[in-house]
């Protein structure tokens, strides 16, 4: 079980008014005691079905859409992990968990240790203000919640986004990764920075 693991959860999506049926990847990472869990979309119980027993060492908010953190304080009361986001996703929060606030700010370069495995956080705005890639090199891959898809970057059309910005994010940052890197995504499959970089251009 060492290294990565992975759920997918069903549910909706809303912002602007708009509500659309999404399907969520959550990734885990870690080893056969403990794992951090990247995102808490819809279903717990599917969660937890994935953590199999591990501890949860944090849970990393990609970015806080509703559909990446709506589950995130259920998950934390079972489990009793932290939770992780960029402040500067705090208007999207706030939209979803009003009444409660995350526990521990990300910030870029930031790492994590879990299960022998070291993640760093890289800033990468555009799709929300503070949406975060999580990039491994010891398993040569980057979780890219929404920032960036098999087929080009995430979603720019709905309000605190910017698609100039999320451009830029990816070509300065992620693009400067290996292209043999792995890329989880937050819907649908992988892809990897190079395939990404032919497609968007560097």
């Amino acid at each position: 079980m060492n290294g990565i693991t992975h759920a997918v959860t069903k549910g909706t999506f809303s912002l602007d008014g708009e509500t659309h049926e999404v399907e969520n990847n959550v990734w885990m990472v870690g080893d056969d005691k403990e794992v951090v869990v990247i995102d808490a979309p819809h279903d717990v119980e599917t969660i937890l079905a994935a953590v199999d027993g591990r501890s949860v060492q944090a849970i990393i908010c990609t970015h806080a859409h509703d559909d990446h953190v709506r589950l995130a304080p259920e998950l934390s009361d079972r489990t009793g992990a932290p939770i992780w986001l960029h402040p500067d996703d705090e208007v999207l929060w706030d939209m979803t968990h009003p009444e409660r606030r995350w526990d521990k700010d990300l910030a870029e370069g930031q790492q994590f240790e879990v299960g022998g495995i070291d993640l760093w956080v890289i800033h990468t705005p555009g799709h929300a203000p503070g949406a975060v890639c999580l990039y491994a090199s010891d398993l040569c891959a980057l979780f890219s919640g929404d920032t960036l898809f098999k087929g080009g970057p995430g979603a720019t059309g709905r309000s605190y986004s910017d698609e100039d910005v999320i451009t830029d994010s990816i070509r300065r940052k992620l693009f400067a990764l290996p292209e043999e890197t792995r890329v989880f995504t937050g819907h649908g499959p992988s892809t990897t920075i190079g395939a990404e970089a032919d497609e968007l251009g560097r």
